[in-house]
């Protein structure tokens, strides 16, 4: 499907408007100025014992304006999208810069077409009446009912959003992407006596409602929750000590993402607060690991034709068979670092300002079948599932809990455990892993990652690994 082409029409804006406040926030002080308009329009069902607790639609616009002097960063935001107010939110931009006001108006000289269409989809979110989505969430919480009776709750919400963006630059870009994302999660309440448990899942991606009702894909999300739910009630207390773990493929990449993936952004980087700011060129893993973040993988969330600078989104390799290779960077780190951009700079919404951003991050496949590395284990871990986790930028050090883990006993998956937490750091773990299958796997579609206050979507991955030695915080003593 081709891509629709945006234009300042969709915001009843003119390209003159658009120059005169470029023309007045980029003078001779200010290195690089952009302005960022966006227009998103996003609504949410949510369904909780077999009644919509929740039907809400928003629509918003604004625009950003940013102006970068050496280090400092100028930046204002307008949610009213006229040019008086266009002025001053470049007026003040500028002077939070601290530079002088300009008056020459900036030239638009090339309006590029999208060098690629990662999410192409027949009909638009906004078209999808409430009625259908009241019927996914009806369909779902039948199919999690019907799984066990044990099943005592289901909730389930479906979100969507249309967000249409248009970058102008100071260096005379002008480009425009229309961006759909949805989401469709799931819970479930398992109770067995005294014992209740919960279980989760959930998918989405830049793609169609249809996505949903192709395949069971709907019916599914509802079996998995279901199942992990039930599967806790019969879990035993995880062990605690120093062990041998096998992580699963897919959502467990969010380790990786968050123990490692952020220290690999170059703003922590430029202002060597990350663990990895010395390190560019030298060993940071084993050599079975090669890691890339990757914002062109067709319909992934974390997904992006352009970033929120206009810049196409790029295969960034990070680490190299255990090399650090890269830094994911934005225009400002870039440019203050002498290193290469990647488009991965990335916003929450207009009212934010621009940070290097992971898109979707994941571990390349290796050459080991995952049978054999479960089999390498003679007591250990087996992590199919993480819940939350903590991280500090600057040693890697972190928390996760595992929300669906078993016990490895002589080389075979048994048990199912409860309460386990990993705890390491970033760079030591990855120095740990010793065997990587052939059967890298990224996430379902669910993944929001949240840095200095902002949440973007994103998307990880893995292919099952094991790590030899990891802290496995537990309540039964091995």
């Amino acid at each position: 499907m081709e891509q629709q082409v945006v234009d300042l029409a969709h915001f009843s804006l003119h390209e003159s408007e658009i120059q005169h406040a470029l023309g007045r926030v980029k003078v001779k002080d200010v290195d690089y100025a952009d302005i960022y308009i966006e227009s998103t329009i996003a609504e949410s069902v949510s369904m909780e014992e077999g009644i919509v607790k929740r039907a809400v639609k928003s629509i918003s616009q604004g625009a950003g304006v940013r102006a970068t002097a050496g280090e400092k960063t100028g930046f204002a935001y307008s949610d009213e999208l006229s040019k008086r107010d266009l002025e001053i939110a470049a007026d003040t931009a500028r002077y939070i810069a601290n530079s002088p006001q300009g008056e020459t108006p900036i030239a638009v000289t090339h309006r590029p077409k999208l060098s690629q269409n990662l999410y192409p989809i027949d009909k638009p979110n906004t078209e999808i009446a409430t009625q259908d989505r009241i019927d996914l969430l009806n369909v779902i919480d039948a199919e999690a009912r019907k799984y066990d009776t044990r099943i005592t709750k289901v909730m389930a919400s479906f979100n969507t959003e249309q967000k249409i963006i248009m970058v102008a630059t100071s260096d005379g870009l002008l480009v425009g992407d229309i961006q759909p994302l949805s989401r469709l999660q799931v819970t479930c309440i398992a109770e067995e006596g005294t014992n209740r448990q919960v279980g989760s899942y959930g998918g989405g991606g830049r793609i169609g409602f249809s996505f949903y009702q192709e395949e069971n894909r709907a019916r599914e999300y509802a079996h998995e929750a279901a199942r992990q739910a039930i599967l806790n009630l019969s879990a035993v207390d995880a062990p605690a000590g120093v062990m041998p773990v096998v992580l699963a493929g897919g959502w467990p990449g969010i380790l990786l993402h968050e123990a490692i993936g952020h220290g690999l952004e170059a703003d922590f980087n430029r202002r060597k607060t990350s663990a990895f700011c010395s390190l560019m060129g030298q060993r940071v893993a084993s050599d079975v690991c090669t890691i890339v973040d990757d914002g062109t993988l067709p319909s992934r969330r974390g997904s992006l034709n352009i970033d929120d600078e206009g810049t196409p989104t790029t295969r960034t390799v990070l680490i190299e068979d255990g090399i650090l290779r890269g830094y994911i960077t934005d225009r400002l780190n870039a440019r203050l670092m002498g290193i290469p951009l990647t488009g991965n700079g990335r916003r929450e919404d207009f009212r934010s300002i621009v940070l290097p951003r992971m898109t979707n991050t994941f571990m390349l496949a290796g050459q080991s079948d995952p049978d054999d590395i479960i089999g390498s284990v003679k007591n250990g871990l087996y992590a199919a599932s993480f819940g939350g986790g903590q991280v500090d930028i600057t040693n890697g050090k972190f928390v996760f809990s595992a929300s669906e883990a078993y016990l490895i006993e002589d080389g075979k998956i048994t048990k199912p455990v409860k309460g386990a937490t990993l705890i390491g750091s970033g760079p030591d773990i990855l120095k740990q892993v010793s065997m990587v299958g052939h059967d890298l796997k990224l996430d379902s579609g669910i993944g929001t990652c949240g840095k200095e206050g902002q949440s973007v979507p994103v998307g990880v991955g893995l292919p099952t690994i094991r790590i030899d030695e990891i802290t496995v915080g537990g309540t039964s003593a091995r």
